[in-house]
């Protein structure tokens, strides 16, 4: 299987994702559930990568996905250079145990 569905189409992922990342990069931690944690592991890796390459075009490519420019700004200047000697798993998620409401198993992803 290439990715987890969520439950949702094609879209409504993307525009998830796209929000958990800003947020993801603006609090750099946040709390969710376990499935979407470990499907935003991934994508805030790409993420750090691309800001990791530093140029105009990754810069670019960031401004796609990531919803806010100071959050980019954020990742080029200052997230990005902390992970310079590092290849890779910039991303922990942390298990928390169920949600009070539904018992959904929940998640905390922090950068390492």
């Amino acid at each position: 299987m290439a990715y987890r569905k969520l439950n949702r189409d094609s879209s409504a992922r993307k525009a998830l994702f796209r929000s958990m990342l800003t947020s993801f990069f603006q609090y750099e931690r946040i709390e969710t559930t376990e499935a979407k944690a470990k499907e935003l592991r991934g994508l805030a890796d790409q993420m750090v990568t691309l800001a990791k390459r530093g140029d105009l075009h990754a810069r670019r490519q960031a401004l796609a996905i990531i919803m806010d420019e100071e959050i980019v700004k954020k990742l080029f200047e200052t997230i990005a250079p902390k992970y310079a000697d590092r290849q890779g798993g910039y991303t922990r998620v942390i298990k928390t145990g169920l949600r009070k409401g539904d018992a959904a198993p929940c998640a905390i992803v922090e950068l390492v």
